[in-house]
C-alpha cells in the first residue's frame, strides 16, 4: 500500500518514525532511494530505512543531484537564474542563497509585483505580499543591480481567460487591474539575457500560463532557454508543467527535474534528509 497510509511515515516523533522504518526494513535486504520528489522529506521510507539497510542512490536521484550540484558548485558563467511563481516567501531562501552564486536573477510571475512595490511602484490588484516588501527592498539593495525585474506587464480586469487586457509599463499599472504576465519588452529583455547564459536554472512561470492570454511570457522564456547553448536545468513543478503544457520539446533542455520542492530546497542550500541518508 501507499506508505503514507501509515501515520508514522510522516511522524515528527523519531522513535515512532523509526519504528515504521524498521518494519519496512524487515521486508528487504537492500534499499535503493530513487524518488527525488520525496528526498526533502524526513519520512520513514525516505530517510529512515536507509539508516537500517545497505543503501544505494538510484540512477534518477544520482542524476538529479549531479545536475543541481553542477549548477550551484561550479557553474559555467554567466550563470542566470530565472524565478517566477506566485509568492516571494516561497523563493526568498533560494534568492538569498543564489545571490552569492548567480550573475543575474530574472524575476517574473506573481512574486515580481512585491519587488515592484518595494521600488515604490503601484501594482494595482496584482498579487502582493505586503509583509515581504521590506525583505524585497533589502534583496534589491544587496543584489546591486543583479536582480532584473519586468519593465512591462500584461494586465487584466479579472483573473479569467476572457478578461479585458492591456500591455502597460510597470510604472503605469492601473489601480483597478492586475498583472498576469510579463510584457513583450520584458520578454525580449529576459530572452537576451538567457541567450547569453552558459548555465541556467529556472523555477516558476512568468505568468498565469494555464490561460492562453497570459502564457506568452512563460513560453518566451522557455523557448529562449531551449535555444540557448547553456546547461539548462528546469526545476520541476510548474516550470516542468509549463514545458509540457506549451508543447515544447523536452529534449532541448539539459535537465528537467522530477521534484519541484526538492530541487528548490536543494538550491536553497538545505540538507535534504533523503540525500543525506543515502550519502551516509
Amino acid at each position: 500500500e501507499n506508505v503514507r497510509f501509515e501515520a508514522a511515515e510522516t511522524s515528527k516523533d523519531e522513535a515512532e518514525m523509526m519504528g515504521l522504518a524498521q518494519s519496512f526494513a524487515d521486508l528487504a535486504d537492500v534499499y535503493v532511494g530513487d524518488a527525488f520528489g520525496a528526498v526533502h522529506r524526513a519520512h520513514a521510507s525516505v530517510a529512515g530505512v536507509p539508516r537500517l539497510l545497505p543503501h544505494y542512490m538510484g540512477y534518477l536521484v544520482d542524476n538529479e543531484v549531479s545536475m543541481l550540484r553542477r549548477a550551484t558548485d561550479e557553474p559555467e558563467r554567466p550563470f542566470v537564474v530565472i524565478l517566477g511563481g506566485a509568492k516571494v516567501s516561497d523563493k526568498l531562501a533560494v534568492i538569498e542563497n543564489l545571490l552569492a552564486r548567480a550573475d543575474i536573477l530574472l524575476v517574473g510571475g506573481g512574486m515580481a509585483y512585491t519587488f515592484l512595490a518595494a521600488q515604490g511602484k503601484e501594482v494595482g490588484g496584482s498579487l502582493l505580499q505586503s509583509d515581504m516588501i521590506e525583505s524585497c527592498r533589502a534583496l534589491l539593495e544587496k543584489a546591486d543591480g543583479r536582480i532584473r525585474l519586468p519593465q512591462d506587464v500584461i494586465v487584466a480586469d479579472a483573473f479569467a481567460a476572457d478578461a479585458a487586457t492591456d500591455t502597460v509599463s510597470v510604472d503605469a499599472i492601473p489601480s483597478d487591474m492586475m498583472g498576469l504576465d510579463i510584457g513583450p519588452i520584458t520578454r525580449q529583455d529576459f530572452s537576451g539575457v538567457i541567450l547569453g547564459a552558459k548555465t541556467i536554472f529556472w523555477n516558476g512561470p512568468m505568468g498565469v500560463f494555464e490561460m492562453e492570454p497570459f502564457s506568452g511570457g512563460t513560453r518566451a522564456v522557455a523557448v529562449a532557454i531551449a535555444d540557448s547553448d547553456a546547461t539548462s536545468i528546469i526545476g520541476g513543478g510548474d516550470s516542468a508543467a509549463a514545458v509540457a503544457l506549451l508543447g515544447l520539446d523536452e529534449s532541448k533542455y539539459t535537465h528537467i527535474s522530477t521534484g519541484g520542492g526538492a530541487s528548490l530546497e536543494f538550491m536553497e542550500g538545505k540538507t535534504l534528509p533523503g540525500i543525506a541518508a543515502l550519502e551516509d
